[in-house]
Formats: structure tokens, sequence, C-alpha cells
């Protein structure tokens, strides 16, 4: 036999064993070609799995410690843009008292305190990747957004952070103050606490029994997509409602927020918690004062748009022709209501 013999003898034997392969296949239902599939899946997954589980299984410590050695020859890796803090690092540490009440709000020792008191929630460490903003700076970032009203941009770039951190600062510091802080000291006033600012308020105001003024003011918001309607106020924007009652020395002890604009102020007041407490007689301690010929317990003083009460005090009407008395307890009630009214603006 020769060479042409041979190889032709090989090729018919390759067609007739892939021809012998191809009727095996054709001869194989399609369920027993999946479990063959499926097998063979199986056992590549069973061997990927032995592999890291030996890998698993070696000591972790060599590898631990060249992490640890490359991490200590890095450092700490900032990745942050640089940003310039000039104006926060230079400029606001030169400020004098009279120009942090200005821009702030309230001096360098009450942003302190606050700092103080807030520490354990606002506070940040730096890591591996980013410096966090020191505590104080936080603070004050979230300050100047509440006294000026400025955009979260500005803000930034005046500061040295990006936009997304002045959000995060104003959220967070709300968030504080509202869970540490307005608890503790938004709060109806003791007997003795009472006591007090009545005193105040006759010695300051002239007003003997009272204990707060109410008001209302609208905070300004962007329209919300649904009932944006309900916020619309009679000023011709959207809003909410911040209702508040304060003491002789401009001191908040009762808020109520979040009402929208649209309501009148005693639609707010009838929807708010001190209104139900008055009702029931557990807002104030039972301590009457006898005025002239009268009875007089404690009592707060609103304008006219309030409903008259035996503990809510407004103006006499001016659609009528008053007295001598009744012009000057007008007088006397819109003189305290507007020194309290300069007390918040400043």
């Amino acid at each position: 036999m020769d060479d042409m013999d041979l190889i032709l003898l090989l090729i018919n034997l390759k067609q007739l064993i892939n021809f012998r392969q191809q009727a095996t296949l054709r001869r194989q239902t399609p369920e027993r070609l999946l479990r063959i599939a499926r097998r063979n899946t199986e056992e590549k997954y069973r061997r990927l799995f032995q592999t890291i589980w030996q890998y698993e299984a070696e000591d972790a410590s060599p590898r631990r410690n060249r992490m640890i050695s490359f991490r200590r020859l890095r450092g700490p890796t900032v990745w942050a843009f640089n940003r310039s803090s000039h104006w926060w690092d230079v400029i606001v540490p030169g400020f004098t008292h009279s120009q942090w009440l200005q821009k702030f709000r309230m001096s360098e020792d009450t942003i302190n305190h606050l700092c103080a008191r807030l520490r354990h929630v606002l506070e940040r460490t730096d890591t591996n990747f980013q410096k966090c903003v020191p505590l104080k700076k936080r603070v004050a970032i979230a300050l100047w957004k509440l006294a000026t009203g400025s955009e979260y941009r500005s803000i930034g770039h005046l500061f040295g952070v990006n936009l997304a951190t002045v959000c995060e600062c104003v959220q967070e510091f709300c968030a504080a103050i509202q869970t540490v802080l307005v608890p503790e000291l938004i709060k109806i006033p003791s007997a003795e606490r009472f006591e007090e600012i009545a005193a105040y308020f006759e010695n300051r105001w002239g007003l003997p029994q009272c204990v707060g003024a109410i008001d209302g003011s609208h905070i300004p918001i962007i329209a919300p997509t649904t009932y944006h309607c309900d916020f619309f106020n009679r000023k011709g924007w959207h809003s909410l409602i911040l209702q508040g009652v304060v003491d002789g020395k401009g001191l908040f002890w009762n808020i109520c927020v979040g009402m929208p604009g649209t309501l009148h102020d005693a639609r707010v007041l009838r929807l708010s918690s001190l209104w139900e407490l008055a009702t029931h007689g557990n807002l104030f301690p039972p301590h009457t004062k006898e005025i002239g010929t009268v009875k007089v317990g404690y009592y707060v003083i609103g304008d006219s748009a309030y409903p008259l009460q035996d503990w809510l005090m407004k103006p006499f009407p001016d659609t009528v022709r008053l007295t001598t008395e009744q012009q000057k307890f007008n007088s006397k009630l819109s003189r305290a209501r507007w020194g309290l009214s300069m007390l918040l603006v400043d």
C-alpha cells in the first residue's frame, strides 16, 4: 500500500467517524442534550468554586500585610477638586463681633456653642479618599444659607466646597437642630418660667399677665407639583406658614410650621396644638391677677386676624369710634408687638 492509498483510507475513516457521531446526535432527544449541557455547566462552576475555596483557605495574613504596607507608603489620597477657601481661612477669622452678627446673624461665641452641642451629630473624620469639611465650617455654611438665602452654588464658591457639600451641610444642620435642640429650647414653659415672662412683659412693655405674642410668617418655597394652588398665598407666591409664639425677649416657646400658604392665620391657629392645649385648659397654669375689677389669667397677644379668647387678646376694631381707654390699649398692644418684631428682625 502506497502513501496515496493510506491517505484515502484515513479520509474515509474520518468521514465514517463523523457520520456515526452525527447519527448518534440525531438519535439523542432534546431532553438528553439539555441534561448534557446542564451537567457540563455544573461541572464548570464546581471547578470554579473549588478554586475560590482553595484561595480563601490559604493564609491571608501575607496579603493583608502587603496591603497595609502599600497604604502606609502611599499615604492618604484626596479625590477632590482643589478649591480655594481663602475667604473662610483668612478673611473670616478677622471678623469683628458686629461683622459676625451682620454676616451670620449670630456671634462667633454662639457658633462655637452650636458646634459643641452638635459635635456628636455633625462632626466627620478624614478618609483615605477625601478630607472632611471641619465642623465649624459645616455649621457656618448652613448658617450662611439660612441668614442670607444665597444659592448653593454661590455659597460653594465662597467657602471653597462643591454644591453637593453645601446642600448636605444645610440639610444635616437643620436635622440636627430639630432633633437635638428644638425639644430642649422650644417647649411650653413651666409655671415658674411663666411668672418670669409675665413680669418681664409688664416691666418692659406695660402689659400685665401677658406671656407671649403670636404671629405668622410665610416661608417661600418652590411650587410643589401637586396641589400647588394650596400654597399660593395672598402675596402672590408659594409658601409655607410658620406660626410662632415668643416671650418678651423675642425667644420662641411654641412653633407650628408646615401649613399651606393659602390658610388664614386664624385657621392655622385652630389647626395647631397650641389651640388644642388652650381650649382644654392645659396651656397656662391657674395663676390670676386682679386688674381693676377683673381677674385676669395668663394670655398672649395677636393682631386683628386672630379670634378673641380669654387667653388671646387682640386690638379693638377701628371700625367704630374707640374710647380713650380702648385707644390706649391698642397703642400698648401694638407697641409691644412692633417691638418684638424688631427684636426678631435684628
